[in-house]
């Protein structure tokens, strides 16, 4: 739970559909952490009445970073905390035999813009055919805090880092590219004119669709031939 749109309208979704006694939160800061969004996910948890846990990950990471004895990247460190959130809440699902619930909304889904066996990695995935702009929507009829509808969408995987500005474009534009391309089998070209962008605009999207298929499918193994 990490205080955003997405992890908060999922287990507003969950308790809804399998009370409040069979969900379990986990929220997860790092130093990167917004202060709000870690308030957030806990007050969201005490709203919705669930047990929940808070893990600080830094301890961990810094382990990590002093074993490996890597340069700093922050791409690098900004996945390694998604796995290592990932590792710690199916440490739990397995001590309590839940499912991992996922928070990956389609668009992200579609872009790739996840860590691959981090944040991706799960066992639902109950948003995964909701664009952005739905969760928003589907967040106003279920009465999500307006102080989370109002926070830019963000991993806090490094400081000052938000999902628009590291993507390129806002997400109602994405959406709609998105939608263009893959419901309405819409040409690059075509979907540039209707949205009276650019050409590279479009591209650029469509290009984080195809290079990041990969991370929504099993790995490639090698077909075997039988002589």
């Amino acid at each position: 739970m990490s205080g955003g749109i997405d992890s908060t309208l999922v287990a507003y979704l969950a308790c809804e559909a399998l009370g409040k006694d069979k969900v379990f939160g986990i929220i997860m800061p790092s130093t990167t952490t917004p202060t709000d969004d870690k308030l957030h996910g806990i007050t969201i948890a005490q709203r919705l009445g669930i047990n929940y846990k808070e893990i600080a990950i830094d301890s961990i990471l810094n382990e990590y970073l002093l074993m490996t004895q890597l340069e700093k990247d922050e791409l690098a460190i900004g996945n390694l905390k998604a796995r290592i959130r990932m590792s710690i809440i199916y440490y739990y699902a397995n001590a309590y035999n839940y499912l991992v619930s996922g928070t990956g909304n389609k668009s992200e889904i579609l872009i790739g813009y996840f860590t691959k066996y981090g944040d991706g990695a799960c066992d639902i995935e109950p948003i995964g055919d909701l664009y952005k702009k739905e969760v928003y929507d589907l967040s106003k009829l279920l009465d999500v805090p307006q102080e989370i509808l109002d926070k830019p969408p963000r991993a806090g995987l490094w400081n000052n880092q938000t999902d628009e500005e590291e993507i390129g474009m806002s997400y109602d534009l994405i959406d709609q590219i998105l939608y263009l391309y893959t419901e309405k089998d819409n040409e690059n070209t075509e979907i540039a004119e209707k949205l009276d962008i650019s050409a590279d605009e479009v591209d650029m999207i469509i290009t984080k669709v195809i290079r990041s298929k990969h991370k929504s499918k099993v790995p490639e193994s090698p077909k075997k031939t039988i002589i």
